[in-house]
């Protein structure tokens, strides 16, 4: 590439080429700072800082980053020249390694190395059609790639795999379907009772990433046929939390992980039901047939509290409205939205390496739930109990 002219300032000669070589030129430059006077360096600031779209933001933090490696220093400087908030250390870090590896802050195209390399994509389609079950962070260790290279590769490249996941399906049994097309038929036709409903459940998180047995992501070209079973001896916490189709409640972090039927029943009377209260006089709550849920005092209290506005699993001196199909974790927005969506907010990095930093990353994923996400997750609910009619009650294929 041939200059298109050049500029003398003191012992400085600057070569204009395109955008990102000039930028290239002007970070290697940087880095010798001590070689040149004041005036040199104002002028090196001033044309690298020129390089970028947003004079001022990237470039002031870029620069001071590669004068003293320092994240602390940058943010000082930023907060102190702007008056504002300053980028993350993550942004900061970012910057410099983007600017390293292409020669540009932009984000559209540039001058460096193509992110992905044909001889990654051979790596990773091949590790994982040898291990389809295996974690794509599995896979980066494995392969001593970069994780996030391997998740974008991954789910970018889809002649390598797609994520699947596993869905759960119990084995539906003598009577199940029948009762699965009921409760379809009763909620769909009544539109106005589909949005009283307060859906609830428990689920149990392992400091280790698992959930429960309710999301398990595989990594393959197709749907496996396989179960997996996993448990995990890593330190854990048992949460419940109430879903309405506006609002979650929750979450409730059990003491000692372990629910039983009296403390199931003290978190009903003194934490869930005085906030239901408090923003609705008619909701109808449902519970599924865990076996807390089925205690007696826990039904004597729905009975006396929720005449004909409580769905579970019920027996003939129950004062239910209907009785829940047992086995259908695909029709409660607990199972098929909640957990998993809040699973994938806590496995962000940096990971909690704590109980109590664990339990606030519970905490802020379920709050971060918008009450637009809730309108669609009950649209979906729809789509579901449609699906589960017109299947004569089955469970739904893999999609």
């Amino acid at each position: 590439m041939s200059p298109s002219g050049e500029i003398k300032h003191g012992g400085i000669i600057i070569v204009k080429f395109d955008f990102g070589l000039s930028c290239l030129i002007c970070f290697s430059v940087l880095k010798r700072t001590s070689c040149f006077s004041p005036s040199q360096h104002s002028l090196l600031s001033f044309l690298f800082q020129m390089c970028f779209r947003k004079p001022g933001y990237d470039s002031l933090a870029f620069m001071k980053f590669t004068k003293t490696g320092s994240v602390t220093v940058v943010r000082r400087a930023f907060r102190g020249q702007f008056g504002t908030n300053p980028p993350t250390p993550k942004s900061i870090r970012r910057w410099y390694r983007q600017f390293e590896e292409t020669g540009s802050l932009h984000k559209g195209k540039s001058t460096g190395r193509p992110r992905t390399s044909e001889e990654n994509v051979r790596r990773i389609q091949q590790s994982f059609l040898e291990s389809p079950l295996q974690s794509t962070r599995c896979a980066s260790r494995e392969l001593a790639i970069s994780h996030t290279t391997v998740w974008r590769i991954s789910r970018q490249q889809r002649s390598i795999a797609k994520p699947c996941r596993l869905q759960l399906a119990w084995p539906l049994r003598a009577g199940d379907k029948r009762k699965r097309v009921e409760l379809s038929d009763v909620m769909l036709q009544n539109a106005d009772g589909l949005e009283r409903l307060v859906f609830s459940g428990e689920a149990t998180f392992h400091l280790g990433g698992e959930v429960g047995h309710h999301k398990v992501r595989v990594w393959g070209l197709k749907n496996p046929p396989e179960t997996v079973a996993n448990e995990s001896s890593s330190p854990q916490v048992t949460v419940f939390c109430a879903v309405s189709h506006k609002k979650i409640y929750g979450p409730f972090f059990f003491e000692g992980n372990a629910v039983t039927g009296q403390t199931y029943l003290r978190m009903l009377q003194n934490w869930l039901f005085p906030q239901l209260r408090d923003d609705c006089d008619d909701f109808v709550f449902q519970q599924d047939g865990a076996p807390w849920h089925r205690h007696p005092q826990v039904r004597r209290f729905l009975n006396a509290t929720l005449p004909q506005r409580w769905i579970g699993h019920t027996g003939p001196q129950d004062s239910a409205l209907f009785s829940w199909p047992p086995r259908s974790p695909d029709i409660t927005p607990c199972d098929f939205f909640l957990w998993g969506y809040v699973k994938d907010c806590i496995l962000v990095p940096p990971l909690a390496t704590d109980l109590e930093g664990f339990k606030d990353r519970i905490t802020a994923a379920v709050l971060s739930v918008e009450e637009d996400t809730l309108r669609g997750v009950w649209d979906k609910l729809r789509c579901r109990l449609d699906a589960v009619r017109a299947a004569g009650g089955g469970h739904r294929g893999h999609s």
